[in-house]
């Protein structure tokens, strides 16, 4: 077996029997992506229709379309409004198969026209990432075994890859040089700006301190966070996954307490994703007596 069909057998799973768990999981999954799509489409479209002024920063489509046309005549509200229907119809199946890739370049146009103002946030990107995979999977995997297992293992996998890519990235960007515990008292001073600014007041905590007075400590603390990131692509192999998982859980909670940046929608979708919840779920015995084309099943899927 070649190594991409032993990978493509850690993502997908395609040799499994599909439970009634798995199908219920999905849904509620997904009912988490669509609800976050939402919110964000609207908190960025009222913040675009009364704030934005000029694309300083052109990102994505952005750089060859003009989006300051958002920034008028309540476009981005109407954008918010197209966003919140599409949605809907594409979780509840009602419609057609590309609904979700309409969705997905209608969030991004308002992602783009919402961060053209310079400041761009991360704690965001993964819903992005999972409207995209839920795209695709509905244009070409529409059966409804396959949708659920293509959308769930190109998340993991993208997931994985986008830590690995993290971790190189600092490395090309500062060198082996990026654990440096000196940059982290950058960090923690930047931010005691930020909230200093907007509470009046700041105190360090005891994981602050501990790293502002030595920089090995802040070193340590750093190059952790750096080798967690580098292990993300091992997300890919079942066994694995909880457990890093929960170092990727332990490193964002370590960002929070050290720089005061918590991803909080990152990290719940990491929650999500990391467990394999739907073997709990099948332990429900309400769930355990729905099979496969059972009505319920259906009713779920499509």
């Amino acid at each position: 077996m070649k190594w991409t069909e032993k990978l493509g057998n850690q993502l997908f799973d395609p040799g499994r029997d599909q439970s009634p768990g798995e199908v219920v999981f999905f849904k509620l999954f997904e009912l988490f992506v669509v609800f976050y799509t939402i919110k964000f489409a609207w908190e960025w479209g009222i913040y675009t229709d009364l704030r934005n002024i000029e694309v300083v920063l052109p990102l994505g489509l952005a750089k060859y379309i003009d989006v300051s046309i958002f920034f008028e005549n309540q476009l981005a509200i109407i954008n918010a409004a197209f966003i919140t229907l599409l949605s809907i119809m594409s979780y509840l199946r009602f419609g057609f198969r590309w609904q979700y890739m309409v969705v997905m370049v209608l969030f991004h146009v308002q992602y783009v026209a919402r961060f053209s103002q310079g400041k761009i946030p991360h704690s965001q990107n993964l819903i992005g990432m999972a409207v995209l995979c839920f795209a695709i999977g509905a244009i070409f995997f529409p059966d409804k075994k396959k949708m659920p297992r293509f959308v769930m293992g190109s998340i993991v996998f993208f997931i994985g890859l986008g830590y690995t890519s993290a971790f190189f990235a600092k490395l090309i960007g500062t060198g082996l040089s990026w654990n440096d515990g000196r940059h982290l008292w950058l960090w923690i001073g930047e931010k005691s700006i930020d909230i200093l600014s907007r509470e009046g007041e700041y105190a360090p905590n005891f994981l602050q301190l501990m790293a502002l007075k030595s920089t090995f400590v802040a070193s340590v603390i750093l190059l952790i966070g750096w080798l967690t990131e580098l292990i993300g692509f091992t997300l890919w192999f079942k066994k694995f996954r909880p457990y890093i998982i929960i170092m990727l859980i332990g490193m964002h909670i370590g960002i929070d307490l050290t720089m005061n940046i918590f991803f909080k929608t990152f990290t719940i979708q990491l929650i999500i994703m990391g467990f394999f919840w739907n073997q709990y779920i099948n332990k429900i015995p309400e769930v355990e007596k729905w099979g496969e084309n059972s009505f319920i099943s259906k009713v779920l899927l499509y």
